[in-house]
């Protein structure tokens, strides 16, 4: 058995957007059968807090020297695309 991972959802104050994110992910994650951590922080947060993290989903862009995957949130701010979104996320968290 695979430890339990860990996604950092982040945007510009680490409340709104990654809040409600973390809440669509947590829910469609749960329908498919798997559970995780979930860390919320500001954008500007997230290179102090990466090394902790399993991988990122962000609303908003994320620095560069970011080296963890990033899996661009905005699809669940637009609905388009977020299947595939959803998708990704299940395949981080199945690795």
């Amino acid at each position: 058995m695979s430890r339990q991972k860990t996604i950092l959802f982040a945007c510009g104050t680490g409340i709104a957007t990654s809040t409600a994110v973390n809440v669509a992910v947590t829910e469609a994650m749960k329908q498919r059968g798997l559970t995780f951590n979930a860390q919320q922080a500001k954008a500007t947060e997230v290179p102090g807090l990466a090394d902790s993290v399993d991988f990122i989903v962000a609303t908003t862009p994320i620095s560069a020297s970011v080296t963890k995957p990033v899996i661009k949130g905005i699809a669940f701010l637009t609905g388009i695309g977020k299947d595939k979104v959803l998708d990704e996320i299940e395949a981080q968290l199945r690795k």
